[in-house]
């Protein structure tokens, strides 16, 4: 801009050229505005000042040797004007002068600021900042100095002294009474010296030093329970013997603020040898034993001063938690021994012990076996212990420790008449059948675990645990996992592929095709397994893997409905291929199964039962099927009363559907004919409607039996394992059959329970299933194939004695023939074809039943080879592997 344009043509010292707003501010082209034209700034048109508009504070006006001030610069000499009462402030500015000229009232606290501008004016000054701060810390010393004086130090807790728990039946009445005293005060020096150091060594090794709390401990367990995460330990001796002798176990913010202040007053008050003793005194070590001295006698029957090294080390790995680390639970042993190594080498790490004093000990001490009282024998120490597990899974907060302490009233679910009916079932079946005398390799270490459990509810009403801990059997059969369950599985493959489809081929709307049970599938012992492209499966050997079945029979293609009935793998694992294993195993886990009970679902052999679910959680999930549809969680504790207050979180799971209902009638209907007319055909002693599957593993290690009426569900398992010695023997052999199978002890033991408690019970029929999905064979099924006669209708040889049931016609095919049950002979087994001259080895026969839709899969060849498939555990993703049987 020029000289002449930037000199103003006021001469009294205007502000210059005049702005004009409409364009942006510019000045006029002359520098006065037009006629007419509003005046900004100075005097209005009429002659006077427009209102509030006097002149800027320190501000002058523009001339050529005085060029017009920036905004900055005006905003400066604003503030300077504003110190001295000079300028003219808005209103409620404080500190500022007002119009007249006088300056304004200075306020006490100078917020938004003063002299600030945009965001400037919001933030506070230092001075404010540090204010704020000790005003915020000298009041929380001052809560915390008034919570520690008004805090008084309450007096031993009564919990101390461990109370009753009652436990009662599912109608009311008391089935026992758990926790009768088992505490002895000691004084320190009747304390192994050894045990002292080894629960300061992995407890707290800054014990005799510290000021009696850990501050980073304190603050992980505020933030665990304030956000809701699991609460954990890490609290001092100190803390934890105020928490056991003065407080309640509860998690709660409260009570951790109370721990806190009463363990400094307690560490302030009392020695570190005084609150070491309270604390092994107090503590709690599992089996019923409260304190050391206690827990010394339970485990090792000596008392505390007599502790050797090795003893003290394992006791002192027991405070993280007895439930976890009582070596006598099969579950926790290698854990426990972990625990042991754990303490031992800690305890040189602190200077506890020398190395070559820990060298002593090469060997883990064995506890005695546990000693349970009267009242805790047969199946009630089971039942016990099932309803004690459900309650720590249920609330977190009640530990082992809280349920050895008592006062507890726990309502369990257990039906006494059930669970004595399941007991005289299994009970009569050993007497009637076992002799370890006479056959101690064979009829000794037989292991038998059932669970009943109501449908649509989830009840547990009956279990059979084992022979009772009065005769050594601490671990509870019905609750436990690790005995595969064999053809058991089946059923839920067939629900797979009923409710997700084959993905063989595709119906109108692009999905997997449902399919139903009259789809067609290759039974022929050692046919090969395809994959979804139609190519053979290469198993680990790198060849085409095939598929063993429990007998050496041929019969061609047959129905899902035989292929259940006389329970054929090579369909089921076909089957798996074409639904995907992985479907099956998502199924399976919304039945109710726990994920690590579960095999790996992408092997081949997953659909034959190389899982290990337990008794209870197979009666649960077959219970999905008598629920139609309908899943809901097992549940042990109905009711549970604390100190006379019942804890309302103790309620009934909800059920929910995971499964459509036709789906599940179909299986239903399915399993009904299993029941009458194949492996389980046993149940029509019952005279009733009854459904189930049998299960068998490879080499005999496991049998099972899961049935069902309408409204109840029993699983039945049977395995032989030694005491102390991990691994399952065969159950071949035992009461002198060559080979056992789930239609034979299971489905027996099922029969006599059920035919006691449905005595006078009114027969109850299942819903008649609606039609669902359509026929979907397997590839390379001719167009009319059917199984002949001759090869999957011939029964087997029956005993002297014994005629096999027959039936009628349960499948949809017209041409079905009539079919025979299994043979109840010692020699029977869930494959019919047993004997090689009744079983042929052609192919199929022609019946003029239509075939479904051609699937994408090419046909190819599916003759069994003549080569034998090698035994083993199927443990690769399509290994040439023996997997369960029938």
């Amino acid at each position: 801009m020029s000289e002449r344009r930037r000199r103003s043509s006021d001469p009294d010292g205007g502000q210059g050229p005049q702005g004009n707003p409409a364009d942006g501010g510019r000045p006029y082209a002359y520098g006065s505005p037009p006629e007419g034209a509003p005046v900004y700034g100075g005097d209005r048109a009429g002659g006077g000042p427009r209102p509030g508009a006097g002149p800027r504070a320190g501000a002058a006006r523009a001339t050529a040797q005085q060029p017009r001030l920036t905004r900055a610069e005006m905003r400066r000499q604003a503030q300077k004007a504003g110190a001295k009462g000079g300028a003219e402030t808005g209103p409620g500015r404080g500190g500022r002068a007002g119009a007249s000229g006088k300056p304004g009232k200075k306020r006490f606290i100078d917020y938004p600021r003063f002299g600030k501008t945009g965001v400037r004016r919001w933030i506070p000054s230092w001075k404010q900042q540090l204010t704020v701060f000790l005003l915020f810390v000298g009041s929380g010393v001052a809560v915390v100095g008034a919570a520690y004086a008004l805090t008084p130090v309450p007096d031993l807790n009564a919990a101390v002294d461990r109370q009753n728990n009652i436990y009662y039946w599912a109608d009311g009445s008391e089935m026992t009474r758990q926790g009768d005293t088992n505490r002895q005060v000691v004084g320190l020096a009747d304390i192994s010296k050894d045990v002292q150091n080894a629960a300061i060594s992995i407890e707290n090794a800054s014990f005799w030093n510290d000021t009696g709390i850990d501050p980073k401990g304190i603050a992980r367990a505020v933030y665990n329970m304030a956000t809701g995460g699991e609460t954990q330990g890490g609290s001092t001796i100190t803390q934890q013997y105020v928490k056991n002798a003065y407080l309640s176990q509860d998690q709660t913010l409260s009570r951790k603020a109370k721990e806190l202040i009463i363990t400094l007053k307690v560490n302030e008050d009392k020695g570190k040898e005084e609150i070491l003793t309270g604390y092994l005194n107090t503590s709690w070590f599992g089996r019923g034993a409260t304190g050391v001295q206690a827990a010394a006698q339970a485990y090792y029957g000596v008392d505390a001063k007599n502790l050797n090294l090795c003893q003290s080390a394992m006791l002192a790995g027991l405070l993280k938690g007895a439930a976890y680390y009582d070596p006598s639970i099969k579950a926790n042993h290698d854990r426990a021994v972990s625990r042991w190594n754990e303490v031992l080498d800690r305890m040189v790490t602190t200077g506890a012990i020398t190395k070559e004093k820990r060298a002593g000990c090469t060997e883990f001490p064995e506890p005695q076996p546990k000693k349970v009282s009267a009242s805790m024998n047969g199946q009630v120490s089971y039942m016990v212990e099932l309803a004690n597990k459900y309650v720590m899974a249920k609330d977190k907060n009640i530990t082992e420790a809280a349920l050895g302490r008592g006062g507890y009233q726990i309502y369990t679910t257990f039906q006494k008449d059930k669970v004595d009916a399941l007991k005289k079932a299994v009970d009569d079946f050993r007497s009637e059948t076992l002799d370890e005398n006479k056959r101690p390799d064979t009829d000794r270490f037989v292991q038998v675990g059932a669970a009943s459990v109501l449908p649509n509810d989830g009840a547990i009403v009956a279990i059979y645990g084992g022979e009772g801990v009065e005769k050594g059997h601490h671990t509870d059969n019905a609750d436990t996992f690790g005995v595969p369950v064999g053809s058991t599985f089946k059923p839920f493959v067939l629900a797979a592929a009923m409710q997700d489809g084959v993905q063989t081929e595709t119906g109108n709307d692009g999905k997997p095709k449902r399919i139903n049970a009259d789809s067609r599938y290759l039974a022929d012992d050692k046919a090969e397994i395809r994959g979804l492209n139609g190519s053979p499966i290469t198993g680990d050997d790198g060849k085409p893997y095939r598929q063993k079945n429990s007998g050496s029979s041929k019969p061609g293609y047959v129905t899902l409905r035989k292929a259940m009935e006389q329970s054929y793998n090579v369909p089921f694992v076909q089957l798996g291929q074409d639904v995907g294993t992985k479907k099956v195993g998502t199924l399976v886990e919304q039945l109710g199964l726990r994920k690590e009970s579960l095999a790996d679902s992408s092997t081949i052999t997953f659909p034959l039962g190389t899982s290990t679910p337990s008794a209870i959680r197979m009666a649960s999930a077959y219970g999905v099927f008598a629920a139609r549809g309908m899943q809901t969680d097992p549940y042990s504790v109905a009711k549970l009363v604390h100190q006379g207050a019942e804890l309302k979180q103790f309620t009934k799971p909800a059920p929910k559907q995971v499964l459509e209902q036709a789906v599940a009638d179909n299986v239903t209907d399915v399993l009904v004919n299993v029941a009458k007319n194949g492996t389980g055909s046993k149940t029509n002693a019952l005279n009733r409607p009854i459904a189930g599957k049998t299960g068998t593993t490879d080499g005999g290690k496991s049998a099972w039996w899961v049935g069902y009426t309408p409204s109840l569900v029993t699983s039945v398992g049977m395995w032989r394992e030694e005491p102390g010695k991990p691994g399952l023997l065969t159950l071949n052999g035992t009461a002198k059959k060559d080979e056992i199978h789930g239609g034979d002890f299971p489905t027996d033991i099922f029969t006599r329970y059920m035919k006691t408690i449905l005595n006078g019970q009114p027969k109850e029929n299942f819903p008649k299933p609606e039609e669902i999905g359509e026929q979907v064979d397997s590839s390379g099924a001719p167009s009319t194939a059917s199984p002949s006669a001759t090869a999957t209708e011939t029964a087997p040889v029956a005993s002297p004695t014994t005629i096999a049931p027959t039936a009628p016609n349960t499948g949809n095919s017209p041409s079905a023939p009539v079919t025979t049950g299994p043979s109840e002979t010692p020699t029977s087994t869930e494959d019919p074809c047993l004997v090689p001259a009744l079983c042929p080895t052609g192919g199929p026969s022609s019946s003029g039943k239509p075939s479904g839709k051609p699937t994408g899969r090419p046909t190819g060849s599916s003759s069994p080879s003549s080569s034998p498939s090698p035994s083993g555990s199927a443990s690769g993703a399509a290994g040439n592997q023996v997997a369960p049987q029938g």
